[in-house]
């Protein structure tokens, strides 16, 4: 089915990546079964109040008990159904979890109280925010980037609803996952994850842009000396942020 509005969208923003497409299919899929079972239990419901209803004072309507068929019948089917949406999921989530060697761009997002920390990995610079200063994270149009999260203190979630991709932040793990920006403009960006007294103020911008755009951006932060890493956080043993995205 073709997102091209909000109703096909089933209320989804316009997905602002090449993952987004497929995301929005899945819950097509899931808005049509839900619609269909909802309809069908609508309409028991109705045959069964009319087909069965009290003619008059005296009559008792014909009781069912016990009916084996039809009790493996309305068992058996939910199952058939929660499987297929699930295998459905299963099968979406592992391509958009799955991490390949065709990134052009690592960033570490460092979530912390309450703001936001951008690693530009391959170029060595980093962008950070305050409370009261919302970051922005440039990323340039249809290049892969890895995006690699963490955080130094509790539980947090790095979402962008237009990139239609949700992932937490957990400390001492580094999590991942690469996405393709494919539409130019500016997406608001947030915390997700109910992480302590200003947690309603971890907000943050996504500008994405035409590369030549992008490299002025960072060597905007080169000249203003934001070079290196802002701390990435609490890290397993054993485990680094990728070194370099260019491959």
């Amino acid at each position: 089915m073709v997102a091209d509005n909000e109703f096909t969208r089933v209320g989804f923003p316009e997905p602002a990546t090449q993952e987004g497409p497929g995301i929005i299919e899945l819950w097509q899929g899931f808005w049509i079964v839900a619609i269909a079972v909802g309809l069908l239990v609508i309409g028991l419901l109705v045959f069964a109040s009319i087909k069965f209803r009290r003619k008059s004072e005296d009559e008792v309507p014909p009781q069912v008990r016990y009916n084996i068929p039809l009790e493996i019948l309305y068992t058996v089917v939910p199952l058939i159904i929660v499987l297929a949406l699930f295998g459905f999921t299963a099968k979406e989530q592992n391509k958009l979890t799955a991490l390949t060697d065709e990134y052009t761009h690592v960033v570490n997002v460092v979530g912390f109280r309450w703001s936001w920390s951008f690693n530009y990995i391959d170029s060595n610079v980093y962008e950070t925010g305050t409370p009261g200063v919302v970051p922005t994270l440039y990323l340039p149009v249809d290049e892969k980037v890895r995006f690699e999260l963490t955080s130094p203190d509790v539980l947090h979630s790095f979402w962008i609803p237009s990139f239609l991709f949700k992932m937490d932040i957990v400390p001492g793990a580094i999590n991942r996952f690469e996405l393709t920006p494919d539409k130019v403009g500016t997406y608001v960006g947030k915390c997700a994850e109910l992480c302590g007294q200003d947690h309603a103020r971890m907000l943050f911008n996504v500008k994405v842009v035409e590369r030549p755009e992008y490299d002025q951006y960072i060597a905007s932060l080169r000249a203003k000396g934001q070079t290196g890493m802002i701390p990435p956080g609490i890290l397993p043993r054993g485990e680094t942020i990728t070194n370099a995205g260019a491959n």
